[in-house]
């Protein structure tokens, strides 16, 4: 038997369904395979005082432990010190979680640490991992390296957590180049491909899907949280030069009132839909819907929404950010555009003008897989228990002292 302890701060609950909802489905392919059990732990992090109660009264009510979706979750609590850039996260967390997992180990003396993001999760995973004599797994998948791997509060924490974890993932080949340049090394690091639902996702009769929506004529879908490295503006900023053309925008985030008002700016409002968020289940329809999806990210890993396209038989037009060039390998598949709104409205109409059949779009999605993310993961935690703990260069010097 393989016990696994999921540790991740990036896992969905009832306030937030969509938040993290790859990780929920990795975690879920773990812990339905034969001969493997998994708890998850999966901390909210709060802000001290009274402002916990003002600003998040809904994950204030959530419960400290329930079955999620048939998985075992623990949700506990730890202190989020607002305007320190971070750099308190991993060491409120850690004080959190350690009277936790010694009761949780009591009953469950699981083997393994796998830490689903890397920041706050990797530097309270290394300490759990050297508190109970576990080996610990910690996968990057985008913002975790981008932002807190390279912000001056907490960069050094991020790079001493990739030095001293038993086991590294990343998203794509990409990302594993970039944990690289901030000195994580790079040949210890695994590249784990994130999943998509084909049967979920996958091509439908798009004129239908269309008129559901009350659309007519060429639709574009921008996918991902409303904030400003998504890109939403760049692309909204294309589609205000391509007649005809109707533009969906489906998230939640601060940036929807900026997104709003740019739209009546240039003249577009009629054909920008702020669809707000929606949820996991209905997007086959939505994006089934659409002649192209474009995202116009700064930083990716590797965008779930991305393989969710593709195997809808929709292309996509994306910046060159992250594992972009994992994903589209072939026309069908779509383009890559250099992140501005001439290049992105250029790639659109391309696509328009020649579309590709849904199922040669859906062929380049075929090989992400959530069953070959789960054989991954388990042969990777399987490999770090068998191996044991590894001893790091500060290790095997304080030995020697």
């Amino acid at each position: 038997m393989l016990r696994v302890l999921t540790l991740s701060t990036l896992f969905p609950d009832a306030t937030r369904p969509n938040f993290g909802i790859f990780v929920e489905r990795q975690t879920a392919g773990l812990a339905a395979t034969d001969g493997v059990e998994v708890k998850v732990v999966a901390p909210i992090g709060l802000p001290p005082g009274p402002l916990a109660l003002i600003q998040h009264a809904d994950k204030l009510s959530l419960p400290e432990r329930e079955m999620w979706r048939r998985i075992d979750v623990y949700r506990p609590r730890f202190t989020s010190i607002p305007a320190v850039g971070g750099r308190w996260h991993a060491h409120h967390l850690l004080r959190a979680l350690e009277p936790l997992l010694d009761r949780i180990r009591h009953d469950f003396p699981f083997d393994v640490i796998d830490a689903s993001f890397f920041f706050p999760d990797g530097p309270a995973a290394v300490a759990l991992g050297e508190r109970y004599g576990v080996p610990v797994s910690i996968k990057a998948r985008g913002a975790d390296i981008h932002h807190w791997g390279t912000s001056g509060a907490t960069a050094a924490q991020v790079v001493a957590a990739g030095q001293a974890a038993d086991g590294l993932l990343a998203v794509s080949a990409a990302m594993r180049a970039d944990m690289a340049g901030i000195g994580i090394p790079g040949e210890r690091v695994r590249v784990h491909h994130t999943g998509v639902d084909l049967d979920r996702f996958r091509p439908i009769d798009r004129r239908n899907a269309k008129a559901a929506l009350g659309v007519d004529g060429p639709l574009v879908l921008s996918l991902g949280a409303l904030i400003p490295r998504k890109g939403h503006h760049l692309v909204l900023h294309a589609i205000a030069v391509l007649p005809g053309v109707t533009l969906a925008i489906a998230g939640q985030g601060p940036e929807h009132g900026r997104l709003k008002a740019l739209a009546a700016e240039l003249g577009v409002a009629d054909r920008v839909r702020l669809l707000g968020g929606i949820a996991h289940a209905d997007l086959p329809a939505i994006i089934g819907a659409a002649d192209v999806m474009a995202l116009a990210s700064t930083s990716e890993g590797l965008a779930n929404a991305w393989l969710e396209a593709l195997a809808c038989g929709t292309p996509i037009v994306i910046s060159d950010a992250g594992g972009a060039r994992e994903v589209v390998r072939t026309r069908d598949a779509g383009r890559i555009v250099a992140g501005n709104p001439a290049n992105i409205a250029v790639g659109i109409a391309d696509v328009l003008a020649h579309p590709p059949e849904p199922d040669a779009v859906r062929a380049a999605a075929t090989d992400f897989t959530w069953e070959a993310n789960r054989a991954a993961l388990v042969a990777h935690l399987a490999t770090l228990v068998a191996r044991g703990r590894r001893r790091t260069p500060r290790q095997r010097q304080a030995s020697r002292g």
